[in-house]
């Protein structure tokens, strides 16, 4: 009982709200101990890849001038103090990395984001880019990635409570039912949470990058460029959403963004 306690109290008492959005999400970490995660995973990164990380041409510096007048973009967010006291906190840095077969980039706690050359034969201009940069710079300030690990420690902490709280003569049902609970939290839980973070950072990433001056339409044909990409993982079992669900999502902030991108 007092576990059971102990464990609700956690999860009131982690309930916070996100920059930028409001949104209620539940994080257990600290900020620090979030960016120093980030931290460690970047250093083994740039390790893993050094030999293929780009230190300079036209493309680094495309890079580095669009993920610049993002960040900034957010160092200076009207809308919600929230925002630019962690834009301004973080430590950002845009890493390329010498890699066509990968189509891909992401960012750490902490503001460091890395991207493979090969998202760049998608995102084909600055605009497009933008885009991309827009949604990873949001995840790093509505700090998904540190929502996502709480809910992970959550989620193990419960499954050892429901574990311990079972009736420990009937093993084979125990089992059973430990084994539907797992499967029942991650096509459930985790993973719609995951398609959440997602879209969150889809508008809120489209907003940054109109404001740092950057076409926001150029996400609907960049998203189309992706699907051309090809997905085979059905949507309610992949973290992210479909590409047609992501436009369909973006025609409807559409209008706010170029709102931005007047100003």
């Amino acid at each position: 009982m007092y576990r059971y306690l102990a464990l609700v109290s956690l999860l009131v008492l982690s309930c916070t709200t996100t920059a930028g959005t409001g949104r209620r999400q539940f994080i257990i970490l600290s900020l620090e101990e979030e960016m120093q995660m980030g931290r460690q995973a970047y250093r083994e990164v740039v390790e893993t890849s050094k030999e293929t990380i780009l230190r300079n041409g036209t493309e680094v510096e495309m890079l580095r001038r669009v993920g610049e007048d993002i960040a900034y973009a957010a160092q200076i967010w009207e809308a919600d103090p929230k925002v630019r006291k962690l834009a301004r906190r973080f430590d950002w840095e845009f890493t390329l990395i010498e890699d066509d077969e990968t189509v891909n980039a992401f960012v750490l706690p902490g503001g460091k984001c890395v991207v493979y050359t090969g998202l760049l034969g998608v995102t084909e201009n600055e605009d497009g880019l933008a885009v991309v940069l827009g949604h990873e710079v949001s995840h790093a300030i509505l700090r998904h990635g540190g929502e996502r690990v709480s809910q992970s420690m959550a989620l193990g902490a419960g499954l050892l409570l429901a574990d311990s709280l079972w009736d420990a003569n009937d093993e084979e049902k125990k089992e059973n039912t430990m084994i539907a609970l797992g499967l029942g939290a991650e096509f459930g839980v985790i993973l719609p949470f995951s398609r959440s973070h997602e879209s969150e950072a889809d508008e809120f990433g489209l907003y940054l990058a109109a404001s740092a001056g950057y076409n926001p339409q150029e996400a609907i044909p960049l998203w189309q460029r992706m699907a051309e990409e090809g997905s085979s993982v059905p949507e309610f079992l992949s973290s992210h959403p479909s590409e047609d669900t992501r436009i369909q999502r973006l025609e409807k902030v559409m209008p706010k963004a170029l709102e931005l991108y007047a100003k």
